[in-house]
């Protein structure tokens, strides 16, 4: 198992990407924008292969929801669609909150989401 993904909640979405992008060697993946939810992402690359999602939404930001900007949630990647599934079952038996069933996901995850004892937001990737 490993991390797959961090994300973070930004304003400035274009901004930040510039940041990472310049200072840090990131590569870019094309925008994805789902109008629906009013929300846009992009995944930066690290030559490392690790990856940071850059994410906006409508409603987000400092003036309106100063708490809600900032890391976002962190992702485990465990392999395999059925590991997805076999693990959000274990941790719902277990007592945990399912916060998203498994799914493929608008920008072609295959994830469920949970949260761990504090509350904190856990994606389970393939």
């Amino acid at each position: 198992m490993k991390i797959e993904h961090v994300a973070i909640w930004v304003k400035d979405i274009e901004r930040i990407k510039k940041f990472y992008t310049h200072y840090f060697g990131a590569e870019i993946n094309n925008l994805y924008v789902n109008d629906k939810k009013g929300f846009a992402s992009y995944f930066l690359t690290f030559s490392s292969g690790s990856r940071l999602e850059l994410m906006k939404k409508v409603g987000i930001d400092k003036e309106s929801q100063p708490d809600q900007l900032g890391w976002a949630h962190v992702a485990f990647s465990v392999g395999s669609k059925e590991e997805v599934d076999i693990l959000t079952e274990r941790l719902r038996n277990d007592g945990y909150t399912i916060q998203g069933e498994p799914r493929t996901t608008g920008d072609g995850y295959y994830e469920s989401v949970i949260e761990d004892p504090e509350g904190n937001t856990v994606e389970i990737t393939i």
